[in-house]
């Protein structure tokens, strides 16, 4: 795949950066997420793996930091953050979730998803090798658990953040309706409006509020209406489990 034009110049000065930073240390930088689908059209984040052979020490953390700083002020993102989990190459070779090397209080959660994702070659490798030599194809049952964190964090902040909730409960019940979980938010969004079109204005709204193309008070509009897309997603999401 062809790295975006808008993201290209950012990942060719992260990738200088980290040569400098972390030297003979550094051995991988892939980004997946939702740059990797072509049926994307705005992300609030960059995600990645920085890959790395040995620990790093506290003038290397504080040079990846800094690094941080300044590509956020040079460039403008498609979105508000570098979301780059920093991981020791041995952790990446199973399935644990492997700690961050920046923050030992932190650990990749979702890693079971980022491995299919990565596998199935929705990703860009900026260095290093192909991260399918080391990262192991999941199970089903990994993934599942990877599902459930997902669906947790849903239910905790379903009023917070009701865009983003209403976009990954449709990934949700695409994931287990389908047994896919490499679908990006935008993909599933049009699936589910397809499948199930009551809920197609408040998918729509969502996909308008990711797309930049709605205010903070439309999006005000939408938390009525989330307890019954979460009620109706776990219906989904029960009856997905059971086949």
């Amino acid at each position: 795949m062809r790295l975006p034009e808008q993201i290209a110049p950012l990942c060719r000065s992260f990738v200088d950066g980290l040569k400098t930073v972390l030297a003979e240390k550094l051995y991988r930088v892939v980004l997946y997420g939702a740059l990797a689908f072509p049926e994307t059209t705005s992300t609030l984040d960059v995600d990645g793996h920085v890959v790395v052979t040995e620990p790093l020490t506290d003038e290397e953390k504080a040079g990846v930091r800094q690094l941080h700083v300044e590509l956020v002020r040079d460039y403008t993102l498609p979105g508000a953050d570098l979301d780059i989990y920093y991981l020791l190459l041995a952790g990446t070779r199973g399935s644990t979730p492997p700690v961050h090397q920046l923050d030992p209080g932190v650990v990749d959660s979702s890693w079971a998803l980022h491995r299919a994702h990565i596998r199935a070659g929705r990703c860009f490798v900026l260095f290093g090798p192909d991260p399918k030599q080391d990262y192991p194809e999941p199970t089903w049952g990994e993934l599942e658990v990877a599902l459930r964190g997902e669906l947790a964090f849903v239910e905790r902040h379903l009023t917070d953040y009701p865009a983003y909730c209403t976009l990954n409960l449709c990934r949700l019940v695409y994931s287990y309706e389908t047994r896919d979980v490499v679908v990006s938010k935008a993909g599933a969004a049009t699936w589910a409006w397809q499948a199930f079109p009551e809920w197609r204005p408040l998918i729509e709204a969502a996909e308008r509020f990711y797309a930049r193309q709605a205010s903070a008070q439309e999006e005000a509009l939408m938390r009525p209406e989330m307890p019954f897309l979460l009620r109706f997603a776990l219906e989904r999401i029960r009856k997905g489990r059971s086949v």
